[in-house]
């Protein structure tokens, strides 16, 4: 059998180092290793599916698969994963102190479909009472004018939404009271800048987010990994092996940097955070696969349904290569 040729499109994560460097194969493949930023891997992977394998948007994964003309289908290697408390933004200026405080005002976010948007909105409605109906959106470039959402959305009619004017950007209309509040997976500029005009919502938000896990188990997903659809349906064994390639190589960075006799990632106390780490989430803190993380992924379609960005609840026969959705026991 001829070995298959692939391009692997992701972010340069030490979870994909192994790929990149060749001591992790997959089997039955060639490959080269493309590293972009992930923007431009969104962008080029809905739109013109430029790669065989690709990291993803989580959410626009599945508003795509809902529309039925997604041209990748997903494994479940969750590449970049963020506890979201951190990406909310206020302007000091006004009354909102406590999440709740959210109600009847007015919300940016660079795309209302992004991932960070979508656990983000999750825990306002699920931890605060605050569903995304009780806001105004205004969608735009964080800091840039003219961004648009990657995919087209029919959003319920309770939900308000308008794009900000052609010039805006959020940035800047949050700083100058434009709007209340911005969702994003970026921080604002100015806020990184030491404005005192944006705050964040959640200003200790490590502690909220080991308090959310303790709570809840999340630890949420943002990017898939997929492989193109032809593909898979021509060479079934593909996913699998897609699958336990990644999973091989995350292993090897986690064994890496576990060796703390010298150390591997340029942080004086990065020891002490790893024991905090698995304290608090266990030794298995990153898991790939559907059965580690089917709690979480449920939740994630019903975020996807509830608020909007797609019209129907999916099904993880739906969104993941049917061979993954099997895990082998001995």
């Amino acid at each position: 059998m001829s070995r298959l040729h692939l391009s692997i499109a992701t972010e340069a994560y030490d979870r994909v180092l192994a790929l990149r460097d060749g001591r992790v194969q997959i089997e039955g493949c060639e490959h080269q290793v493309l590293l972009a930023g992930h923007e431009q891997l969104f962008l080029r992977g809905f739109h013109n599916a430029e790669y065989d394998v690709c990291e993803l948007s989580m959410s626009s994964y599945l508003i795509a698969t809902a529309q039925g003309d997604c041209p990748y289908v997903a494994i479940p290697v969750f590449l970049s994963r963020l506890f979201r408390h951190s990406a909310i933004y206020v302007n000091s200026s006004s009354d909102i102190t406590h999440p709740s405080q959210l109600k009847g005002k007015r919300m940016g976010v660079p795309e209302y479909q992004m991932t960070a948007a979508l656990w983000a909105r999750g825990l306002l409605d699920d931890e605060y009472g605050v569903p995304p109906s009780a806001m105004e959106w205004f969608q735009g470039g964080l800091h840039e004018p003219g961004r648009e959402e990657k995919l087209t959305l029919n959003l319920p009619a309770d939900i308000s939404m308008r794009a900000i004017a052609p010039g805006a950007t959020l940035n800047a209309m949050l700083c100058e009271g434009e709007i209340d509040a911005v969702m994003t997976a970026r921080a604002p500029r100015a806020f990184i800048e030491g404005d005192p005009r944006i705050v964040r919502l959640f200003p200790n938000y490590r502690q909220d987010e080991q308090a959310y896990f303790r709570k809840t188990g999340i630890f949420p997903i943002m990017h898939v990994v997929a492989v193109r659809r032809t593909l898979v349906e021509q060479h079934p064994w593909l996913a699998n092996a897609v699958f336990d390639a990644f999973s091989r190589a995350k292993d090897l960075a986690v064994a890496n940097f576990s060796d703390v006799s010298a150390l591997r990632v340029t942080l004086p106390w990065f020891a002490a955070e790893l024991e905090e780490t698995r304290a608090i989430m266990g030794s298995d803190f990153w898991p790939y696969g559907v059965e580690a993380n089917r709690k979480i992924l449920s939740l994630m379609l019903d975020y996807a349904h509830r608020h909007g960005t797609v019209d129907r609840m999916l099904c993880f026969e739906e969104v993941f290569a049917p061979s993954t959705l099997t895990e082998h026991k001995i």
